[in-house]
């Protein structure tokens, strides 16, 4: 495990921990790297039942590392394949939180930016203290927040999300949630035990039919009316067919009964 990124397991929940605070947890390549192990492990770990994102300091992360950014502009044997391999190491990582088995809850405590908001958006759930931020503010610096805008306007109606990425202003906590950002605002001290409350009650369900579910939710973003119920009724069969599944409706039916 890298030092960038800590796991601790408990109970089927796993805590991910972005560990740099000393540069507000910038999305370095290091990190990166770090994160897609973590990740892949989680994948492959059935004792896993859900995840927690959360971050060391004051920031949730700012983003890309810049320094590191710069450094490619004027090495020599940098440039554009660099900044490429960085975006593509990026979005990956991106997707594997969307295709992990176990729904993945971002805690936000401080600031998520341009690429931190990004990571918290990639999230299935996120639980923010009331003091937290959320921007894509890179056209700040002359830099348009393209691919943080993809987890973005997958989380928000597109207008608020452009209007977001052209202005660079922030979102406070309570304006996060009311745009469908934020699922659950906390009071920072209670942040971490609410984020955990919430993955207590995920991991409590059958753990089959969470990956399945999750499985079929992120297919069918994005896809037309038909197809999009073409795969969620395939998914709900498979579901219907399992042991577990059979049991709990049939216990609900003989309660019913009573």
């Amino acid at each position: 495990m890298s030092a960038r990124v800590k796991r601790q397991d408990q109970d089927g929940v796993a805590t991910v921990t972005l560990s740099a605070p000393e540069t507000l947890n910038a999305l370095s390549t290091e990190m990166l790297e770090a994160l897609a192990s973590t990740f892949r492990q989680i994948a492959a770990d059935d004792s896993i039942r859900v995840v927690i994102l959360t971050a060391e300091g004051k920031a949730f992360s700012a983003g890309h590392d810049l320094k590191e950014m710069q450094g490619y502009r004027t090495a020599p044997d940098q440039g554009r394949a660099a900044y490429q391999a960085l975006f593509d190491r990026c979005a990956s990582v991106m997707q594997q939180i969307a295709t992990l088995p176990q729904p993945v809850i971002a805690a936000v405590q401080g600031v998520a930016t341009a690429a931190g908001c990004q990571l918290a958006c990639s999230c299935d759930l996120i639980v923010a203290s009331e003091t937290s931020r959320f921007g894509v503010n890179g056209i700040n610096l002359g830099l348009f927040c393209s691919t943080p805008a993809v987890a973005l306007s997958r989380r928000i109606a597109p207008g608020a999300a452009f209007e977001l990425l052209t202005t660079g202003e922030f979102l406070s906590a309570e304006r996060a949630q009311t745009l469908g950002v934020v699922n659950r605002l906390a009071a920072p001290d209670r942040l971490a035990d609410e984020a955990l409350a919430l993955a207590r009650s995920i991991a409590a369900k059958d753990p089959a039919a969470i990956r399945l579910g999750k499985r079929a939710f992120q297919a069918q973003l994005g896809l037309a009316l038909p197809e999009a119920y073409a795969v969620a009724s395939e998914v709900m069969v498979e579901n219907v067919l399992l042991p577990d599944t059979a049991e709990g409706i049939q216990a609900f039916i003989d309660r019913k009964s009573r």
